[in-house]
């Protein structure tokens, strides 16, 4: 395993990172230690999680996991998601924010988290506002380092301009959505990140099991996320996805590999990407992506997935100055 600095934050994490957002839910508590176990085993210090995942438990299932090595491991996790039924349990607000951070760390069994993700931009709550409340955390060292996902490159740059202004903290980190099916992060979000120093990391490395050759057969389209779950069923609908996921699982297997390493692969050859977030339900859907590790690709494999899933053209659209 190697470690990467996060950023600018001189925090050193895995090149792999793996997301808990199955504990609780498609994965017992047994199953979640499982896999939290064999991460560790790997060298894998970097987890990470949000409140709304299973309404607070799977941060249960991680606070219990790392009480004896609190110090070894750098954790995340995030707010905006609806925690309650109130109208000020969700959002960007001071109000949400400040309970949404105490109650994670009451159920995470710790004082600090090393990441603070802003799940959403919320276009309800000032810039300002959002980042004198962001700035008292990391002041009362309840949180380290802040970062933001599912933002896009223009609403991250904002929130950098007024941290500078205003001498407030800033957005050290970025978690964008990320896989050879979506590529729209490769446009503006790195770029910006490598100009500005953050880090990154991705997170649905697999698309939803778009990318593990689930669906490709009769059978496997019968059941699964992107058939019962309306959020990925709209993400992952039509021709071009069902052909790349086809024509991914049909490559994988000309090359010998699982395809769940072949993604993970992929996208650890990105030198924007400080650390892709693995999903898994069990120790077996697990293995092929910590795998991903020992199987660097070739230029010809990659040039090879670009034929597959296209790269999109450069934010001035001027693709014949793409280098």
């Amino acid at each position: 395993m190697e470690y990467k600095p996060l950023g600018k934050t001189g925090i050193m994490v895995s090149q792999l990172c793996f997301g808990t957002m199955s504990f609780g839910s498609r994965a017992d508590k047994a199953q979640s230690q499982a896999m939290y176990n064999l991460c560790r085993e790997k060298g894998v210090n970097f987890f990470d999680c949000a409140n709304v995942y299973q309404k607070g438990l799977a941060e249960e299932y991680l606070g219990s996991f790392i009480a004896a090595e609190r110090d070894k491991v750098v954790i995340t996790t995030k707010a905006y998601g609806a925690m309650g039924d109130g109208v000020n349990d969700k959002g960007c607000s001071a109000k949400n924010l400040r309970n949404a951070l105490h109650q994670s760390l009451k159920r995470l069994g710790t004082d600090y988290v090393d990441v603070f993700f802003l799940h959403h931009f919320d276009p309800t709550t000032s810039e300002e506002e959002v980042l004198r409340t962001l700035d008292s955390f990391v002041r009362e060292g309840k949180v380290l380092s802040i970062g933001v996902s599912n933002y896009a490159a223009y609403q991250v740059e904002r929130l950098l301009r007024v941290s500078e202004l205003k001498n407030l903290v800033g957005v050290q980190c970025i978690q964008p959505m990320y896989n050879l099916a979506k590529r729209m992060a490769e446009v503006e979000l790195f770029p910006m990140a490598r100009a500005e120093g953050m880090g990154v990391i991705t997170y649905s490395p697999l698309a939803g099991g778009l990318l593990t050759g689930r669906y490709v057969s009769p059978e496997g389209r019968k059941s699964g996320r992107l058939i019962e779950n309306p959020k990925y069923k709209i993400r992952y609908e039509g021709a071009f996805y069902e052909q790349v996921g086809a024509s991914f699982a049909s490559y994988a297997a000309q090359l010998g590999m699982h395809p769940a390493t072949l993604g993970i692969s992929w996208i650890l050859s990105n030198p924007a990407v400080t650390a892709p977030i693995l999903g898994a339900a069990d120790i077996d859907q697990l293995r092929p992506s910590l795998d991903a590790l020992s199987h660097p690709l070739s230029k010809e494999v990659l040039q090879q997935l670009d034929i597959i899933s296209p790269p999109l053209p450069p934010a001035h659209d001027r693709t014949e100055e793409r280098s």
